[in-house]
C-alpha cells in the first residue's frame, strides 16, 4: 500500500494518474474510488460509484437489466451464496426473488456485505493484478473507512497495489506497517519550479524570463498553481503581445483558473459551472439533460474544456463521463456562480434527477437531498434526508444515518411551524432513535432524549394510536427495561397495553401483554406476570402476527411462550414450565428471525439457572453465545456469557465463572447497558465464595440487593437472601444471633465494588474455607 499525503495542488492526483498511465499497457484490473466533500455522510459513496461503473450501469437501465449486469460482474469470480443478494441490496436493486434473500440483523448484514465486497476484490486479484486507487480519503464516509481497513488486511497477501491520497489533516492509521509506504509530497524548490514552467512553455522565446521568474515567485512551489498560471499567461500571450509582468501573471491560483475559464468563452464557463454543481465527476447524460443544448454544441464545448486540461474525459457521448482535473478546479468553477444562479442550477439538477434519473433518487437519495438543500427547497430536501437516513440505517451505516437524519432535523427549523413540519420531525426523530440504538446502545441518554422529543410530538401530529406511536413507547420501554429501571419499564408497558386495548389490532394487544408480563417477572410479581403472558400466548396467531418481529425486534408470540416458562417455574409449575420452554424454543428455531431465537434462549436460560439445572443452563448458554456471535448481537451475547458463568458456578467452577461474568458484563457495557442484573451478581457471589472469597461474595450480594431495591428488580430477592444467610454462616463467627442480625453493607461500600462501578472484578482473596456447590435438589 502506498499512502500519498500532501496539501491541495501539490500533486497527489497528478502523481497517481501518471503512475496509472505508465501501466496502461499492463494487464491489470483498475479500480478507482473518488471521495467527495458533499457525500462524506453517504455510506459507501465511493464504493457504490465504482461498482456501478464496473458493472456498466447506464441511466436508462431498468432494475432487471442492472441486476443482470451486476450478476455478470460478480460471476467473473467465485461468489459465495448470498453475495449477489447483498450487493444488489447495497445498490438498492429489488431482487424480486431472483437471488435468495439474506435474513440478518443490520450489523451482521453489514459484516456480510463487507465480506462479499472483499471476496469480489480478492477474486479480481486472483485473476490478474489489481491497482486500486482511493482519492481524497479526508472526505471518505465512516463506512468506506471501515471497508478500507478490512481491505488493508488483505493487501499484503494479494497481487494488489492500493494507493490512497489525502490531505495532511487526515490521520492515516496504517502508517508504520511493513507493507505500507508513505510519501509526503513537498512544495517544489525554486529550481524545480523553474524547470516545470519552462517544460510547459516548451519554446524559451514564448515568455520573457522576468515573467517566468514572476510565475515561480508567486506560486510558492505548488505544481498545480505553477501549471495553471503558466497556461493562463501563455493563453494571454497567444492573444497578442505579453503585457507588463504585473499584469501578465495572476496573483492567485483562483484568479488564474478564473481567467482560463473566462478565456474559454461563456458557453464553456457555463458547462464547467453546471458540471461543478453536479460534482467532481459527472456524466454526459445528466449534463445534457440539465443544459438541454444540442449534442453538437455541447460536445464541441466539452472538447474545448477537455483540450484545455481542466477536465478529463472517459468514453464517448452519450455514455461519456467527465472528471475535473482537481478538486480546486471544480471549486473555482463553482465559486463563479452567484447565489441566485447557483440556487436555480441546483433546482434544475434536482428536477432532472427526479424526473429523468429516478434510479438515482431511489439508490442515492443523499445526492438529491444535497441538491435540494443547496436549492433551498428545504421541505423536499428533508424528505430525501429522511430517506437517505433510513437507507443508511438499513445498511447498518449508523454514523452516516445519524448525520443525515440530523441534517434533515436542522433544515426543519427553517420551515414554518405547520402540521406537516411536525409530522416530518416526528418521523425523523423515530428513525434517528433507531439509528442511535444501534450505534450507541438502547440505554444511551441520547436515545431516551430523542424518543422523548418524538413522544412530545405524538398528539400534535395526530399520531396517537399509530404504529409509530407504539414504536416510541416500545423504544422507551426497552431503554428503561435494559437500563435496569424495571418499575419505570412496568409503567411504560402498562401505557402501551392501555393504548393497545383501544385499538382493533390483536397483534398490538399481544405485544402489550407480553411487555407487561415480562416487566412483572422481574419485579417479582409472578402471578400477575403469568396472567398477562397467558393472555399473550392465547392471542398469538403465527400467520397473522409474525410480521411484528420486524417492528418490535422479535416474534412477540414466541418470546411470550419462553418468558411464560420462566414465570411458570417461579410459580412452582415445573412440568408446565419445561413444556412451555420446549414448545417456545421449537417455534423459535423454526422462525427465520434470529433475534427471536436469541431472546427465547435467554428466557429459557434464566429458567434453567433459577432451577439450578446446570447441564441445561450450559447447553442453552452455549447455543446462545454461538448464535449471537454469528449474527452480531452484542447485547444478547453478553446475556449468553452471563448464563455461561451461571452454569460454571452451578458446576462449582468458581474462578472460570467469575471470569465469564466479567466477560459478559464487558460485552453488555459496549452496548450502553452498564447496570448489573441482581441475579447475575448473585451467581457471581456464589462463584467468589466457591473460591473461598466469602467476604467478597457477601459484598456482591449486598450490591445485588441494593441494585434490586433501586431498580425494582425483585425477582431474585429470595435467592439473594438465602445465599446471604448461607455465606454469613460460613464466616468465622459462631454466634447465630450475630449472623442473623449482621447488617448489609453501607451504600458507600456497595458503590465501591469494582464490578458494580467500573465493570471490573473483585479481588479473589481467600477469607475462609471454599464454599461447596449449592444443591437444592434440582441440579442435573
Amino acid at each position: 500500500m502506498v499512502l500519498i499525503s500532501a496539501e491541495p495542488g501539490v500533486g497527489k492526483s497528478r502523481l497517481t494518474e501518471a503512475f496509472r498511465q505508465g501501466l496502461a499497457a499492463e494487464p491489470l484490473t483498475r479500480l478507482r474510488f473518488f471521495c467527495s466533500p458533499h457525500h462524506r455522510d453517504s455510506a459507501l459513496f465511493p464504493i457504490l460509484g465504482q461498482l456501478e461503473r464496473a458493472a456498466g450501469f447506464e441511466a436508462g437501465d431498468a432494475p432487471d437489466v442492472k441486476l443482470g449486469k451486476l450478476e455478470t460482474l460478480v460471476a467473473t469470480g467465485t461468489p459465495a451464496e448470498g453475495d449477489l443478494s447483498l450487493l444488489a441490496g447495497l445498490l438498492s436493486l429489488p431482487c424480486e426473488g431472483r437471488f435468495p434473500d439474506v435474513e440478518l440483523s443490520p450489523l451482521r448484514k453489514k459484516e456480510k456485505t463487507f465480506e462479499a465486497l472483499l471476496r469480489h476484490f480478492i477474486n479480481l486479484a486472483q485473476q490478474r493484478p489489481v491497482l486500486m486507487v482511493f482519492e481524497d480519503l479526508q472526505w471518505a464516509d465512516p463506512t468506506s473507512r471501515e471497508l478500507l481497513d478490512l481491505t488493508m488486511e488483505q493487501v499484503e497477501r494479494l497481487p494488489m497495489l492500493l494507493i490512497a491520497t489525502f490531505r495532511p489533516e487526515f490521520n492515516a492509521p496504517w502508517t508504520g506497517q511493513p507493507h505500507v509506504t508513505t510519501l509526503s509530497l513537498r512544495h517544489l524548490a525554486r529550481d524545480e519550479s523553474d524547470e516545470l514552467v519552462r517544460g510547459i512553455i516548451g519554446d524559451p522565446a514564448a515568455l520573457p524570463s522576468e515573467v517566468v521568474d514572476d510565475i515561480v515567485e508567486r506560486t510558492d512551489g505548488v505544481p498545480l498553481f505553477l501549471e495553471e498560471l503558466t497556461k493562463a499567461v501563455l493563453e494571454t500571450a497567444h492573444l497578442g503581445a505579453v503585457p507588463a509582468v504585473s499584469l501578465a501573471v495572476p496573483a492567485t491560483l483562483h484568479a488564474s483558473l478564473m481567467a482560463r475559464l473566462d478565456r474559454l468563452g461563456p458557453m464553456a464557463k457555463e458547462i464547467a459551472q453546471v458540471g461543478a454543481a453536479i460534482g467532481r465527476d459527472f456524466s454526459y447524460e445528466l449534463l445534457a439533460a440539465t443544459v438541454r443544448w444540442s449534442d453538437a454544441t455541447l460536445q464541441e464545448v466539452l472538447a474545448r474544456i477537455v483540450d484545455a486540461g481542466l477536465v478529463f474525459q472517459q468514453g464517448l457521448p452519450p455514455h461519456a463521463t467527465f472528471l475535473f482535473k482537481h478538486a480546486l478546479v471544480q471549486d473555482t468553477a463553482y465559486s463563479t456562480l452567484l447565489r441566485g444562479p447557483r440556487q436555480a442550477l441546483h433546482t434544475k439538477i434536482a428536477h432532472v434527477l427526479e424526473q429523468q434519473f429516478p434510479s438515482v433518487a431511489e439508490t442515492q437519495p443523499g445526492v438529491l437531498a444535497h441538491h435540494l438543500t443547496e436549492a433551498r427547497m428545504f421541505e423536499q430536501a428533508v424528505a430525501y434526508w429522511a430517506k437517505a437516513g433510513r437507507q443508511s440505517a438499513a445498511r447498518s451505516a449508523m454514523f452516516e444515518a445519524e448525520a443525515q437524519l440530523r441534517r434533515g432535523l436542522q433544515l426543519l427549523s427553517d420551515l414554518p411551524n405547520s402540521p406537516e413540519r411536525k409530522r416530518q420531525e416526528f418521523e425523523l426523530q423515530v428513525t434517528l432513535a433507531v439509528a442511535l440504538m444501534e450505534s450507541k446502545g438502547h440505554v444511551h441518554p441520547e436515545v431516551t432524549e430523542v424518543l422523548g422529543h418524538a413522544r412530545s410530538l405524538i398528539a400534535e401530529t395526530g399520531a396517537t394510536g399509530t404504529i409509530l406511536h407504539f414504536s416510541v413507547l416500545y423504544g422507551l420501554w426497552v431503554a428503561q427495561y435494559l437500563g435496569g429501571e424495571r418499575s419505570a419499564a412496568l409503567q411504560q408497558a402498562n401505557e402501551f397495553l392501555s393504548l393497545a386495548e383501544s385499538q382493533t389490532q390483536s397483534g398490538l394487544l399481544l405485544v402489550g401483554h407480553r411487555l407487561v408480563g415480562s416487566s412483572l417477572i422481574f419485579t417479582g410479581n409472578y402471578p400477575a406476570a403469568l396472567s398477562h403472558l397467558d393472555r399473550a400466548v392465547a392471542l398469538y396467531r403465527p400467520g397473522l402476527h409474525q410480521e411484528l418481529a420486524f417492528r418490535f425486534g422479535a416474534d412477540m408470540g414466541i418470546t411470550a411462550m419462553c418468558s411464560r416458562a420462566l414465570a411458570l417455574w417461579h410459580r412452582g409449575y415445573f412440568d408446565q414450565a419445561r413444556k412451555a420452554a420446549d414448545e417456545g424454543l421449537r417455534q423459535a428455531r423454526e422462525s427465520t428471525h434470529r433475534h427471536t431465537l436469541a431472546y427465547g434462549l435467554v428466557y429459557v436460560g434464566l429458567m434453567a439457572g433459577s432451577g439450578r439445572w446446570a447441564a441445561e443452563a450450559e447447553r442453552v448458554a452455549r447455543e446462545l453465545v454461538s448464535l449471537t456471535r454469528e449474527q452480531g448481537f452484542p447485547l444478547l451475547l453478553g446475556y449468553g456469557l452471563l448464563l455461561q458463568g451461571t452454569a460454571m458456578a452451578l458446576r462449582g467452577q468458581g474462578e472460570a465463572a467469575a471470569d465469564r461474568f466479567h466477560e459478559g458484563a464487558t460485552a453488555m457495557q459496549t452496548t450502553g447497558v452498564n447496570r448489573s442484573e441482581p441475579m447475575a451478581l448473585c451467581y457471581l457471589a456464589e462463584a467468589l465464595a466457591l473460591n473461598g472469597a466469602v467476604a467478597e461474595g457477601l459484598r456482591v450480594v449486598a450490591a445485588a440487593l441494593a441494585e434490586a431495591q433501586a431498580s425494582g428488580t425483585h425477582w431474585g430477592d429470595a435467592e439473594l437472601h438465602r445465599l446471604r444467610g448461607d455465606l454469613l454462616g460460613r464466616l468465622p463467627s459462631t454466634d447465630c444471633i450475630e449472623v442473623e442480625t449482621r447488617p448489609l453493607l453501607l451504600e458507600a461500600d456497595v458503590a465501591s465494588l469494582p464490578f458494580c462501578s467500573a465493570g471490573g472484578m473483585p479481588t479473589r482473596r481467600v477469607d475462609t474455607k471454599p464454599l461447596k456447590p449449592l444443591d437444592d435438589g434440582f441440579a442435573t
